[in-house]
């Protein structure tokens, strides 16, 4: 089944001429849903005209089916597919504003072994209609509308899926939710994080469109890379830098790279020597994360106290570096633990 909610106003405007209608017509489609809205709820348009869409296409992509709330006040919403699929996405609020963490992906193929996202592998991609009826039915719930009366304000690709693994569906929502017809989300309040699917970094690069580039390494070479990682055996740290080197030359946007801890493993004196060799010569920043446990896996978090001395070592080296507070972990809401409950 088809969803309304990949189109832009173009494509809208097309299907409207197809079915034999008006093209102001698609801006009336675009503005329900931009409004969160299922098709039947659609208003200012006719009976016949939602007959024609529901006859294609479904009534609306996902609903949220659970909301947990962390005891920090992090919310996690799990959503129902039309398929009957759960995937999982993050609400973080600050003062500036609420940060929402979506899903690329049912699942996820990478393997990483510290990550509960690819447990149960990948069922499919998540379409860009998708991806962006994560942001919308959010946005609603919240009581936001579009442009500046938005709720949401910052957006990450960092729940389950790998975002450069599923890139023309990824590129096409950051064209939808960035657009002055949709939520008008700015680009560069969006964050994009990959394992590092080196040619496809170059591609985003191509793209120019501004995002923040955030890079999982989590080990500052091949070997140790290798033990955790299984994209590791394609692609070399040395290549990624590369990448990311590229990114900002295209971009003029400073690389971020993540580095979870984890205790015993890649937390030494020599990895993060390692480490601030490999990011120095271009605008980085490392975000140490201790690990976020998750119970399938017998990987251990660093202490607090480990995690500063890791730091501490990297700011030796004239690193930007900042440890990430942690959030909803008590909900299984934290970087790493988000899974799909129901995978058909």
């Amino acid at each position: 089944m088809k969803i309304i909610q990949d189109f832009s106003l173009q494509e809208l405007q097309d299907l409207m001429l197809s079915f034999g209608e008006q093209k102001f017509r698609a801006k009336q489609i675009l503005d329900n849903i931009n409004l969160g809205k299922k098709i039947t709820d659609f208003s200012n348009i006719s009976k016949s005209l939602k007959e024609k869409l529901l006859a294609e296409y479904e009534d609306i992509p996902l609903k949220i089916h659970t909301i947990q709330e962390s005891k920090d006040g992090t919310k996690k919403f799990a959503y129902e597919l039309w398929d009957g699929n759960i995937i999982e996405g993050v609400l973080m609020s600050y003062k500036y504003g609420n940060t929402l963490c979506v899903s690329t992906q049912v699942g996820c193929r990478m393997g990483c072994k510290f990550c509960a996202s690819t447990l149960n592998g990948l069922a499919r991609n998540l379409s860009a209609g998708e991806i962006l009826s994560q942001v919308l039915v959010v946005n609603n719930y919240l009581g936001g509308k579009v442009g500046k009366n938005r709720e949401i304000t910052n957006i990450v690709l960092m729940g389950s899926g790998e975002p450069l693994d599923n890139y023309d569906n990824v590129i096409k929502f950051l064209h939808l939710v960035s657009s002055p017809d949709g939520l008008n989300v700015s680009p560069r309040n969006i964050s994009l994080s990959t394992c590092g699917i080196v040619p496809n970094i170059y591609r985003l690069a191509d793209e120019k469109l501004q995002v923040i580039l955030t890079i999982s390494l989590h080990a500052p070479n091949d070997e140790l890379r290798k033990t955790i990682m299984p994209i590791a055996n394609k692609y070399s740290v040395n290549q990624i830098v590369d990448a990311a080197k590229n990114y900002f030359n295209k971009t003029g946007r400073r690389v971020v790279f993540e580095y979870a801890l984890i205790d015993g493993v890649n937390n030494t004196v020599e990895c993060a020597n390692e480490l601030a060799s490999l990011v120095k010569g271009f605008p980085t920043h490392v975000n140490l994360i201790p690990l976020n446990e998750v119970k399938e896996r017998d990987l251990k978090t660093v202490t607090h106290k480990k995690a500063e001395q890791f730091a501490d070592l990297l700011k030796k080296h004239k690193v930007s570096v900042t440890i990430r507070r942690t959030i909803a972990d008590d909900i299984d809401g934290a970087c790493g633990q988000l899974r799909n409950k129901i995978i058909k």
